[in-house]
């Protein structure tokens, strides 16, 4: 019998990372029926991505509303899920990281006795609110979650760690698969944006989490603005989040600086392409710290604490947080270098781009009803 399986997101990064899973599992039409349900919790920014991937939503729930409270979006989605639930006959779930997407996806599925399945379970910074609120929705969700795919052997250690046992799999993580999922033609498109910046003297800044809105985002912003007058000759483009509580800062503070470019998000293959050519990259996203070491790029993370310790452990990645004076100093310990100097040759410490492959051979082999 062909099972239906529900796979929930509403965010880019879920997209992203779920496109690679659900492009696997319809490899075998006779026992899976894949039912793409978006809660469309970024609206445009998840259904652009899966475009990329030629992939659709079966089920939309219009869930993003501007500057939305957690409360509010959490009641919304899950009001609208349960009727997911109530139409259809699911035999297991997939939810994918920590978002408000995951924690309601795998709430109504357990409320409707259906079995959960975590990718890039295991994740832990171990402070409550950094990042918040993820940090809190993967631990809960951990609890209620029938098959465990942990991306790295410290996310499994993470997981035994609370008590937590049964069905782990180390699988690797999904991001570095949907590396391999674009086509050269896709990437080609982006080489007109590229042409029009110094790809050697070339920082990529990204900004976007809760715990960095209000007094964290006015030092950030002050600390770029100061780098960016210090390295005139580099260009620091700034792709910026639509939440009002980051656009409205950025563009008041960093607005009409010569060598500061603000742009509209990027188009994940586009993203990809900058990532690849940067020769640093600032960033609170947790993505964006699995994906640049398979470019070899350094990073430095925009926040005080993070679930992708590897990284840090690997050489890719230092913690900077909204410090003003590390970010001033470990910017400048980079900059002054040529690109070829700061490269870091190792391999990418979140996986080969097989997970994928290996949570649906997982999957096909254990009956979790």
């Amino acid at each position: 019998m062909v099972k239906n399986i529900l796979i929930v997101f509403g965010t880019r990064p879920e997209a992203i990372k779920l496109a690679p899973v659900i492009l696997e599992l319809k490899k075998y039409p006779s026992l899976y029926n894949v039912i793409v349900c978006n809660t469309e919790q970024q609206k445009e920014l998840s259904n652009q991505t899966l475009e990329f991937f030629n992939i659709k939503a079966d089920i939309k729930l219009d869930c993003m509303r501007e500057n939305q409270k957690l409360v509010d979006i959490q009641s919304r989605i899950m009001l609208k899920l349960q009727e997911v639930f109530s139409n259809n006959t699911i035999y297991a779930t997939i939810v994918q990281g920590d978002t408000m997407s995951v924690l309601c996806g795998a709430l109504v599925s357990f409320y409707n006795k259906v079995p959960v399945f975590h990718i890039e379970a295991g994740l832990r910074s171990n402070d409550i609110f950094e990042p918040f609120p993820e940090e809190a929705i993967r631990a809960m969700v951990s609890k209620i979650t029938t098959l465990h795919f942990a991306p790295t052997n410290d996310a499994v250690k993470a997981l035994k760690k609370e008590g937590i046992n049964k069905n782990i799999f180390m699988v690797g993580n999904t991001s570095i698969d949907a590396l391999k999922c674009l086509s050269d033609e896709i990437m080609q498109k982006t080489n007109k944006f590229l042409d029009t910046l110094n790809k050697d003297k070339l920082v990529l800044v990204t900004i976007h989490r809760r715990e960095n809105h209000g007094d964290r985002l006015n030092f950030i912003c002050k600390a770029i603005k100061d780098i960016a007058s210090k390295f005139k000759d580099h260009s620091f483009l700034i792709p910026v989040h639509p939440n009002p509580n980051v656009k409205i800062k950025i563009y008041k503070e960093l607005s009409n600086i010569s060598n500061i470019i603000l742009t509209e998000p990027l188009e994940y293959p586009m993203l990809i392409n900058v990532m690849k050519n940067s020769k640093l990259i600032l960033t609170d996203s947790g993505g964006i710290q699995e994906e640049a070491p398979s470019f070899n790029v350094p990073i430095l993370v925009l926040r005080y604490e993070t679930e992708r310790i590897e990284g840090i452990n690997a050489g890719f990645s230092k913690l900077v947080g909204a410090d003003y004076n590390k970010i001033i100093n470990e910017t400048t310990n980079i900059l002054i270098k040529n690109k070829e100097e700061t490269r870091i040759y190792k391999d990418n410490p979140y996986g080969n781009g097989n997970a994928s492959a290996n949570i649906v051979n997982i999957i096909g082999k254990i009956d979790v009803i």
